[in-house]
């Protein structure tokens, strides 16, 4: 056999966690994981040590006891994910399964592993500061100011020398890059993430990373079964800042394996098989529950859902309608999709960015889906539900 599977899986899973680690946002959290242990399947010991204070020193008795506390809290770990894929016999013969296969792999995790965590951790830190309160508004066009005070939000919990990050809504990020305020203050600066030095734009020592509207929401749905992946929960809210620590959330990763079998192994199909699986979450001490701080986008709210519609071929006609507001009355811009009946490969429909989007009259006889993005201001951004068009 042209491959050795075990040692190639050891070699994709190495090369696909430096991967991960590269272009994940949030990837750096996982070197904060020292001290932590697992215990059983799905639990992990994270300690949180605490000191007290200095006393006086007495000459005749000398130093005054203190005590070191290490609460050892327990966390259980939520996200076991996983998918199986397969590259044909005949697409894939075994003199290029090192090539190919490494970059189909490589590609799954930029497009589809990345993503999911980075909203994972994402939403995880924004609804804790969403819960605990620790939230600011702030105005779209001259967000500087919000940025200012988030950082200095958390520094009044953490001190002056602890290292921070920021994590920026794209649009939000290029409204910052346009702003005169900031652009003599950004300096490029160097930043670990695990074994990868990047380089990121950093404001008076914070590092700025800017993260795509769709990692950050307050909350998300992770689809079981085949459709896989993962869409905004029914009540997220946007993102358009987050700051915290950069030692202030623990990744935890207890699973990231490859398993490889080529077609001889495979009893479903003639065919190289990947099996890649992730088990993680994210965690934040109870030393740290304030030192994460957000500004949470005004609510968009879908008031009126497209409805299902059943046309005849060759002479179709009606339209799907869709009504949104936000809270503070900022101005709703649409754009429809069409899309599987999942949700996914969604396609943008031209022209159509009024809350009707026009049936086309060219569809034939099946079932189509379609949907909305009602977006406010340009920024924050809620989809509609899927509406069905039935052509007879």
């Amino acid at each position: 056999m042209a491959i050795n599977t075990l040692e190639a899986a050891a070699c994709y899973s190495e090369e696909l966690d430096r991967l991960f680690t590269q272009k994940s946002a949030t990837g750096f959290f996982a070197d904060n994981a020292f001290g932590a242990r697992f215990v059983g399947a799905k639990t992990v010991i994270v300690p949180d040590i605490d000191f007290q204070g200095l006393a006086d020193y007495d000459r005749d008795t000398g130093f005054t006891r203190g005590a070191i506390t290490v609460s050892n809290t327990s966390y259980t770990m939520q996200m076991d994910r996983a998918r199986s894929l397969q590259i044909d016999r005949e697409d894939l013969d075994e003199t290029g399964v090192a090539n190919l296969a490494g970059k189909i792999l490589g590609e799954y995790v930029r497009t589809k592993v990345v993503p999911e965590c980075d909203a994972y951790c994402l939403s995880k830190l924004s609804g804790l500061a969403l819960s605990r309160g620790n939230t600011l508004s702030g105005d779209t066009d001259a967000p500087f100011a919000t940025l200012n005070e988030l950082i200095n939000k958390v520094q009044k919990k953490v001190g002056f020398d602890t290292e921070l990050v920021a994590f920026i809504d794209c649009g939000i990020y290029a409204r910052l890059a346009n702003s005169t305020e900031i652009s003599k203050l950004i300096t490029v600066s160097d930043f670990k993430q695990g074994e990868v030095n990047l380089t990121v734009k950093s404001l008076n020592g914070v590092a700025l990373i800017p993260v795509v509207s769709e990692r950050m929401k307050t909350a998300y749905t992770f689809n079981s079964g085949a459709a896989g992946g993962f869409v905004p929960a029914e009540n997220a809210k946007s993102v358009f800042m987050l700051v915290c620590p950069k030692d202030g959330a623990h990744l935890m990763k207890k699973t990231e394996k490859m398993r490889i079998f080529a077609p001889d192994q495979n009893p479903d199909a003639d065919a190289f098989k990947f099996d890649y699986r992730i088990y993680y979450d994210v965690f934040v001490k109870k030393s740290g529950l304030d030192a994460v701080w957000a500004w949470i986008a005004p609510e968009v709210k879908i008031t009126l859902q497209p409805q299902d519609k059943t046309v005849t071929e060759g002479n179709i006609s009606g339209t799907l309608s869709v009504t949104a507001e936000s809270e503070d009355n900022a101005e709703i811009t649409y754009q429809w999709y069409t899309c599987d009946q999942n949700g996914g490969n969604a396609v943008k429909v031209a022209g159509e960015t009024g809350d009707k989007l026009n049936i086309p009259a060219t569809l034939t006889e099946g079932e189509y889906y379609f949907f909305a993005t009602a977006t406010a201001d340009g920024l924050a951004e809620v989809s509609s539900s899927l509406a069905k068009v039935t052509v007879e």
